[in-house]
């Protein structure tokens, strides 16, 4: 079949693996108390507080626990906790643990960096062309990251590129279920109203390879420099998008 529809991974695929983890999370962890005490009180934020905070009351690692007990003792003197869920996000992003409230309160901090330009996402060199030239043969893109949809938008809305989303049709994250499972990969392809074997599926992970391929997909694993897997497995492996021959 020939194919007609893009899935991409984003970090190590179009975006060095490098900007999430020394820019985007660095940013996040240190904006996080300062965005959180300016929006207390508006709706959004205070639904995502919430969630948090019923997540740590829930959490049974001994570093929750001490959070909780802090709080305990702090009241016996009066005073008032001296530990509060912002510590206990700060913790999330430390052990880089996924909690859904925290993705999108990182999208919305997010957000506020790209809208300032203190944030502006990398792309590698080949990829706004080759995005460009897909999209003007009829391709239909669609994105499939563990980042959050907002997070997703954001990069490719404000890549040193310009905005570059209006390529995109589709936008997947962990929602649509856990990138190494067959079956998200079977969900998406129903999404996108298309038999899985017009698919073609590029990533950097070799797990979220060969789970895309159990579902039917056409596969390519990203070996990009500074990606920190470099094994394709059984798979054909590219360093650019350019490398893809696709019949229009």
């Amino acid at each position: 079949m020939t194919i007609s529809h893009l899935l991409l991974d984003i970090e190590g695929t179009t975006c060095p693996v490098s900007f999430v983890a020394e820019t985007l999370f660095p940013y996040a962890a240190k904006s996080l108390r300062p965005y959180v005490e300016k929006h207390r009180g508006e709706p959004e934020l205070e639904h995502l507080i919430e969630g948090a905070e019923k997540a740590l009351t829930e959490d049974t690692g001994p570093e929750a626990q001490q959070l909780l007990s802090r709080r305990v003792v702090d009241a016996t003197t009066g005073k008032g906790p001296k530990a509060d869920v912002v510590d206990y996000l700060q913790l999330l992003i430390q052990q880089d643990r996924k909690l859904s409230e925290l993705k999108e309160l990182q999208g919305l901090i997010w957000q506020a960096g790209y809208a300032s330009k203190e944030l502006i996402a990398p792309l590698f060199a080949d990829v706004p062309d080759v995005l460009q030239k897909w999209h003007k043969q009829g391709k239909i893109l669609a994105v499939y990251s563990s980042g959050s949809v907002t997070a997703q938008k954001l990069l490719y809305g404000h890549s040193e590129s310009g905005d570059l989303g209006h390529l995109f049709s589709h936008w997947f994250d962990t929602r649509i279920g856990q990138k190494q499972v067959t079956e998200s990969y079977l969900k998406i392809a129903a999404e996108m109203k298309v038999d899985a074997m017009c698919i073609l599926f590029l990533s950097d992970s070799l797990a979220e390879c060969e789970a895309a391929h159990r579902a039917g997909m056409e596969v390519y694993f990203s070996d990009r420099d500074g990606n920190p897997a470099r094994d394709p497995g059984p798979f054909r492996k590219i360093g650019s998008l350019g490398e893809l021959e696709l019949e229009p």
